[in-house]
């Protein structure tokens, strides 16, 4: 007698775990807040004394070690959702961190503070026993502020940048002008601008130099200048 196999195929489902999106780190958003970091300093200082037979002894060290660095590399990992950036004047938020070294684990104290931009107004400061713990706190600050204020900072920054952009400066071109006599006055289209011999700086473009002396004719010239160095030399005449 023959028998059956019969292989029953229980249906397999793909279920997505939360874990994988818990992990994910966030993305910078090009319209999320940026955050300048204020150059910090970890302080470590350390001394010591003794002596022995009459002779007394000591030694100290330490001193401000930089911080900056760690605490931007700090900011890239626990608060990735804002973008640190080393110009102060497209930043939304100014951090401020001192790191207290020297002491132990339980004893130091970093400070932190969180400002904003445009006021200066602080939106946060406290102390924590690390810089992990101090970042992840001033980030919680700085997004709740940003959920609330974004629109605002966002438009005063775009006025900051639109105001503060440097001029562009206008070209000059010098030109020397000097006469047969001393003494004569220069009009450059229309207006005084010095006596002979003068030096005057002038626009690229069409100008009317005139040149005057009580007793002489007017000495007139209509001249395009464009650059280099321009010399004009007038040759009055007895009236």
């Amino acid at each position: 007698m023959q028998r059956s196999l019969v292989l029953f195929l229980a249906p397999v489902m793909l279920i997505s775990s939360p874990l994988i999106a818990q992990n994910a780190n966030p993305v910078p958003s090009a319209d999320g807040p940026r955050v300048y970091i204020t150059d910090s300093n970890s302080w470590s200082v350390r001394g010591g004394a003794g002596g022995a037979n009459g002779v007394f002894a000591a030694s100290s060290s330490g001193g401000a070690q930089p911080q900056t660095a760690e605490i931007i590399k700090t900011f890239g990992q626990r608060c990735p959702q804002v973008t640190v950036n080393n110009r102060l004047d497209v930043s939304n938020y100014v951090v401020e961190l001192d790191h207290e070294g020297g002491k132990s684990l339980l004893a130091h104290k970093d400070k932190i503070a969180v400002f904003v931009q445009k006021t200066g107004d602080s939106i946060f400061s406290k102390s924590t026993l690390s810089v992990g713990g101090s970042v992840q706190d001033a980030c919680a600050a700085i997004l709740s502020h940003w959920s609330e204020h974004a629109a605002e900072l966002r438009a005063a920054q775009s006025m900051a940048t639109s105001t503060t952009a440097a001029p562009v400066a206008a070209q000059t071109i010098s030109i020397a002008v000097d006469a047969s006599v001393p003494n004569c006055d220069i009009e450059v289209d229309g207006s005084f601008v010095g006596s002979t011999p003068s030096t005057v700086s002038l626009a690229p473009g069409k100008h009317d130099v005139v040149v005057k002396k009580s007793g002489y004719q007017d000495w007139k010239r209509g001249m395009t200048v464009t650059g280099g160095s321009v010399h004009v030399n007038a040759d009055m005449a007895k009236l």
